[in-house]
């Protein structure tokens, strides 16, 4: 198996820690609204290097965090909580937001044959392991306390952009021109730790700690939460590119500094999903979710081919004319399989030939696409139905499509989930409306617009129909 990895950046054999275990973390959704279906494409490329892993015969035990708790809006340690945000929003608790869409999510992977980790924790489960952590690196002297917060002082490392190639200058306008700087900090890259004092003086979730009632930073619950059950080495670490910097930056500083040896071995970070206006986000245009592509009629798992297709390296293209091209390809796939006979015994030397391709294809840093055109050789090779069945039945338990399912009729109706988000913002306009909040009542709607949803005020009362 080879992979590219982010910290030396290059394609490297992969040999884990401990023989033939892999320790796996995937760096897991804030939980305050759903995932768009860029999120999406970071957990499908995920699955497959986890399935990929183990279809080699590693031996894996993969870890997600939920942040249902103290995830900044600007990746900079200020900006709006996205959890009270999305309470704000929705006029919910912050953990019922987190349930609702952490079950949400969950359903989501289901439809895309996403294989839920071994080990998933919420953020809010941690809190006493966040706290050792941190009390570890203010003994150590690699963090201090100012104006009530607890802060890293990243001046204490030889290197702090272990991860990337650009320069400090380069990294900080990217991220903090859209905020006001922290004057608690002795240097601009400094991160939170712990907030005791912060602008949100209505924060929900708060805890009692050695330097007061408050909560965690963002950066902590995953290097906390991944020694928690992979101990104190890791071989890969996942998520999307935007994670590079700072949150898996900051991950490397406080752990290591934390340990005192090197943490994780190899970093896989998988690219933007764009659409023709730039990258896919919650805050532009349409606001693409997997049930808004089944209310168009698309199967999930035609979307979970439409990535297998590129290389989790690339960045990726969405519109729907590829989708419906996707779509095309994958029932032909189907039916194919379909027609294919049991017609005897399976021809061992042929499978054991087509099965090392197909290693060949994976095991080259994940390459799907090679994946899938292994595949479709299969229908070529001259061998038996029954050979070729198998044969395919075995990548599946990569590339999870459903090969064997049979010819699936394309979804028409509206999602349910879909349904239920709709009738809920339909109500809150209503009320707004009621309390003569006319600006809230626009800005419900203009949101369910970008979403692709249009509202209809008739004599028998509100009507919603997709764009």
């Amino acid at each position: 198996m080879k992979l590219y990895n982010t910290l030396t950046k290059k394609v490297e054999d992969f040999v884990p820690n401990d023989g033939n275990k892999v320790g796996m973390y995937t760096c897991g959704p804030t939980v305050y609204h759903f995932a768009h279906i860029g999120n999406l494409r970071s957990y499908i490329m995920e699955d497959v290097l986890e399935k990929s892993l183990r279809y080699s015969g590693y031996d894996v035990k993969r870890v997600m965090n939920i942040t249902d708790v103290g995830h900044l809006s600007s990746d900079a340690d200020t900006g709006e909580d996205k959890m009270l945000k999305g309470a704000k929003r929705e006029k919910k608790t912050v953990m019922e937001i987190a349930k609702f869409y952490t079950d949400a999510f969950f359903a989501d992977c289901a439809k895309l044959n996403i294989k839920i980790p071994d080990v998933v924790e919420p953020a809010t489960n941690c809190i006493a392991e966040f706290i050792k952590m941190i009390e570890g690196l203010l003994e150590k002297g690699y963090a201090y306390v100012a104006g009530d917060n607890v802060y890293f002082d990243t001046s204490k490392l030889e290197s702090y952009y272990v991860l990337s190639s650009q320069n400090e200058e380069e990294l900080m306008v990217g991220v903090r021109d859209d905020v006001d700087e922290d004057t608690n900090k002795r240097n601009k890259t400094d991160f939170v730790l712990w907030f005791t004092k912060s602008k949100f003086d209505n924060q929900e979730l708060k805890w009692e700690s050695p330097w007061g009632v408050g909560y965690p930073g963002w950066h902590i619950e995953c290097s906390a939460i991944s020694m928690k059950h992979l101990g104190e080495y890791m071989d890969i670490h996942c998520g999307g590119i935007d994670n590079i910097f700072p949150h898996h930056t900051n991950e490397i500083a406080q752990s290591e500094a934390y340990i005192g040896h090197k943490w994780c071995n190899y970093w896989f970070h998988v690219h933007h999903l764009n659409d023709k206006s730039g990258k896919m986000s919650k805050s532009k245009g349409e606001f693409l979710t997997l049930s808004l592509l089944e209310s168009k009629g698309y199967n999930p798992l035609v979307y979970r081919m439409f990535c297998l297709q590129s290389h989790y390296r690339k960045p990726l293209e969405f519109s729907y004319e590829i989708m419906d091209n996707v779509a095309v390809a994958y029932n032909k796939l189907l039916k194919r399989v379909s027609e294919l006979k049991d017609d005897g015994a399976v021809d061992e030397n042929v499978f054991a030939k087509m099965k090392q391709k197909f290693l060949d294809a994976i095991g080259n840093d994940i390459n799907t696409s090679m994946a899938l055109t292994v595949i479709y050789d299969v229908f070529r090779e001259e061998t038996n139905d029954a050979t070729k069945k198998a044969l395919i039945a075995s990548f599946d338990e990569v590339v999870s499509l459903n090969l064997l399912a049979g010819v699936v009729e394309e979804k028409t109706q509206i999602d349910s989930e879909l349904e239920v988000y709709v009738l809920d913002m339909i109500e809150q306009r209503k009320e707004a409306k009621k309390n003569k909040d006319y600006a809230k009542a626009d800005a419900i709607r203009n949101e369910l617009l970008e979403k692709g949803i249009i509202l209809e005020d008739t004599r028998e009362g509100v009507k919603w129909k997709l764009a």
